[in-house]
């Protein structure tokens, strides 16, 4: 075995361990791979980039494209419309027309965007029929892969097999080459999937006919809703009064959301924004944890000026209070100073003779600032002995007092039974965060003012010493006893009417917010809606919502004016699930997008010119016939396909240049080998299938595709009649993670990783018997 096989199977098998662990988003792998190929020398700089410029990643990309400017004219929601009529009421027949209409879409369109679209259609059938999702969505994703596989450009794994001959000097596949293997294989799956169904998806509860008015209320029930709603009072007099809702800070300090406001005149306000004003005597229906607003009540807050009234001479020395000077190379320079450092916390900052104590998230730390930090002696002499410190000095306790003015910033918290709560909510990211509350120390029952150690819990009875802004004492002091009402809590009901409704919504499979909280994209400001819950991991979250990261495939429960929800479904980071609230279409594009599709297609059918060709041009008419914008095909194409398809071709060509794959071909010659030809197609098929687990269809074919063709020269077996194999052996049928459209159906249908084997594993199997049984007939050996 030579040094370059060696290097091909250690970034081979370096790539699948980060693919099946997901360390590293596989897009990122691929171009790993493809740059560690070069630098190696396996392959030159420019077959390391000839990935980019094949015809199939050029085809993939645009007909990502094609598929948006179907969708965005109507064409395809149209032919989803079909289903409502078609479907009927009995599951089985509800199964074969979404698998068949979806799968037959799936042949022109890519498989992610068909998924995306149909799954608010199949929502409203699952709400109509009263069926779970789980029974109807699992068929669809499934559908998607089936369908991908009865035409050229359904899947970029068929046209990567396709390139692949093509570069060996083979017989390259035509357009519908794929169709009497793919149309059998998808009537069967929808088959299998409509008669074991019943056993293998998802069990849901259903019950009888559905009225259009029970659509909120399926909303309010799947979250859970009534389970963490209940009614506040504002007293007459209260420190809440004339704010409005975001002075109040009740979301940010409690995780309150507030649903509705009924005023003394008996006016209803719903779904209030962060402008309206809080009076006197209204009744706030919101949504929380009660227990731990309950909690906050055995708490008592004694104010600076009545700490120094009984302490006048406040000690602050064991404390570990130190002023510090930053070195200007320090990494610290240009950091905001409320989250610097994990070494040290920052107290205050004094510039210029200026001292700044409160709202430190808003401050960058400069060459001439000098910081209050709590911290201790050995910590900071490591940091100045690494240069991130300039230097360091104990500060008295006088000058705490007269120079930083400590003792007008401080309070003390008593805490009854709810510690722990305590702990929890000012280390964490509401009352602390929103009040800027930093703790300082902590006085158990000796009475000694001590620091805290990290980890530390406080006890009942306990003092903490806490920094904050000693103006917004009133109102935590007035957050701390709110009255609560859990006798005349309102119904779910009384939020919703004509104009206020509720849908649900999740991140489309290109969105650039995945990874991003709610209020790190201001939601709220900017769509004038309110996300109630979120489906994460099989249960509805409620609380706090807007500091969890988002991510894909989660569903969320949103509130609010029907103009603004319709104005949320026309933004591409979003799918709305509940197909009434879809975004407006180009309907008046829709013939020319069909003359365009056409066009595109006819050439290739009839070999007058390869698919990467007309693919673009079409791409291009698409644009200038107004059926969508630039911006819009832009935003369309998954751009992580593109780089996966690019970054692993080389490697393909990698392990055909270094024998890599006549190795590969032997090992499984050896151990299939013995039962002929049928038993080395058995080999590759139960691999692939195997390896979906985690691997993207596409990334498979390429580390495949040179395997196949050695066997195929090896038991003189037609390489067509192969590679039509492991292009159906690659579906994604197994598992959630190996391909977007599976992914999409998770959090709607509240399926687990077992859900999709439990299905998945019998229909592998099963279209595995159907291809061997009618591989020979369309494509004989």
């Amino acid at each position: 075995m030579t040094l370059e096989i060696i290097l091909v199977f250690s970034t081979l098998i370096a790539a699948l361990v980060l693919f099946f662990t997901g360390w590293i988003r596989m897009d990122v792998v691929a171009l790993l791979v493809m740059g560690l190929l070069a630098f190696t020398g396996l392959i030159t700089p420019s077959e390391a980039l000839s990935g980019f410029s094949n015809p199939a990643v050029i085809t993939v990309w645009s007909m990502f494209v094609l598929s948006a400017a179907i969708s965005q004219t109507g064409i395809a929601r149209m032919i989803g419309g079909q289903m409502y009529k078609l479907a009927g009421k009995r599951e089985w027949r509800i199964i074969v027309v979404i698998m068949l209409i979806s799968g037959a879409m799936s042949s022109v369109m890519n498989n992610i965007g068909v998924a995306a679209l149909m799954l608010p259609v199949v929502m409203d059938i699952a709400r109509t029929t009263r069926r779970s999702p789980a029974r109807l969505l699992l068929p669809l994703a499934l559908a998607t892969h089936l369908g991908g596989l009865t035409t050229l450009i359904g899947n970029p794994s068929n046209l990567l097999v396709s390139v692949e001959l093509e570069k060996a000097g083979l017989e390259a596949f035509g357009f519908l080459d794929f169709a009497p293997m793919g149309i059998s294989v998808l009537v069967a799956g929808t088959f299998f999937i409509a008669v074991a169904g019943k056993y293998l998806l998802r069990q849901g509860k259903t019950s009888g006919q559905k009225k259009e008015s029970d659509d909120q209320d399926d909303l309010t029930d799947s979250y859970h809703l009534s389970e963490r709603t209940f009614t506040i009072k504002i007293n007459e007099n209260s420190a809440l009064e004339d704010k409005t809702l975001a002075e109040c800070r009740l979301r940010p300090a409690l995780g309150i959301n507030v649903l509705s406001i009924k005023r003394k005149t008996g006016s209803i306000v719903l779904n209030p924004g962060p402008d309206t004003l809080i009076f006197g005597s209204d009744q706030l229906f919101v949504q929380g944890i009660i227990k731990e607003i309950k909690a906050l009540k055995s708490w008592e807050i004694i104010s600076p000026e009545t700490i120094n009234k009984t302490e006048p001479k406040f000690d602050f020395r064991n404390l570990n209070f130190f002023e510090v000077t930053v070195d200007p190379l320090s990494p610290l320079i240009n950091k905001t100073a409320a989250r610097s450092s994990i070494h040290f916390t920052i107290i205050a900052l004094r510039r210029k003779g200026h001292v700044i104590r409160h709202h430190l998230e808003k401050e960058s730390i400069g060459e001439n600032d000098i910081l209050l930090v709590q911290s201790n002696e050995e910590q900071l002499e490591i940091l100045f002995s690494e240069g991130v410190i300039e230097s360091y000095k104990e500060i008295s306790n006088d000058k705490l007092r007269l120079v930083y003015k400590l003792h007008d910033h401080i309070f003390l918290f008593k805490l009854g039974d709810s510690s722990q709560f305590f702990a929890n909510e000012l280390t964490g990211n509401q009352l602390g965060q929103a009040f800027g509350l930093k703790i300082l120390g902590v006085k158990g029952p000796d009475e000694l003012l001590k620091p805290i150690k990290a980890g530390e819990k406080f006890m009942p009875n306990h003092q903490i010493l806490v920094m904050g802004n000693p103006d917004d004492l009133p109102l935590l002091k007035e957050l701390m006893q709110l009255k609560l009402d859990e006798e005349k809590v309102p119904s779910e009901s009384s939020l919703k009417n004509s104009d206020q409704i509720m849908a649900e919504i999740m991140l489309a499979p290109r969105s650039v917010l995945a990874g991003k909280t709610l209020k790190e994209i201001n939601f709220r400001k900017r769509f004038g809606l309110t996300i109630l819950a979120l489906w994460r991991e099989g249960k509805a979250i409620r609380t706090n919502i807007h500091t969890l990261p988002l991510r894909f495939g989660e569903a969320m429960l949103v509130y609010g004016k029907k103009n603004k929800i319709d104005l949320l479904g026309s933004d591409s980071d979003f799918i709305l699930l509940t197909q009434s609230t879809q975004k407006p279409l180009r309907i008046d594009k829709a013939p020319i997008a069909i003359l365009i599709t056409i066009a595109v297609l006819l050439p290739v059918i009839l070999g007058i010119m390869p698919i990467e060709i007309t693919s673009v041009v079409g791409v291009a008419l698409m644009v200038l016939t107004g059926c969508l914008s630039m911006e819009e095909a832009y935003h369309s194409i998954e751009w992580k396909s593109v780089f996966l398809i690019a970054g692993m071709l080389p490697l393909g060509l990698a392990m055909q240049q270094s024998g890599a794959a006549e190795i590969l071909t032997q090992l499984i010659n050896t151990v299939f080998g013995h039962w002929g030809p049928w038993g080395v197609m058995v080999g590759i098929y139960m691999l692939a299938m195997i390896l979906t687990l985690a691997l993207h269809p596409a990334a498979l074919v390429v580390i495949l595709s040179p395997i196949v063709l050695q066997s195929a020269e090896i038991y003189d077996i037609s390489p067509q009649s192969l590679m039509i194999m492991i292009t159906i052996a690659s579906a994604s049928f197994l598992s959630p993670v190996s391909h977007p459209a599976n992914l999409l159906m998770m959090a709607p249908a509240g399926y687990q990783f077992r859900d999709y084997l439990k299905l998945g594993v019998p229909l592998a199997l099963f279209i595995m018997a159907i291809v061997f049984l009618l591989l020979p007939v369309f494509w004989p050996l």
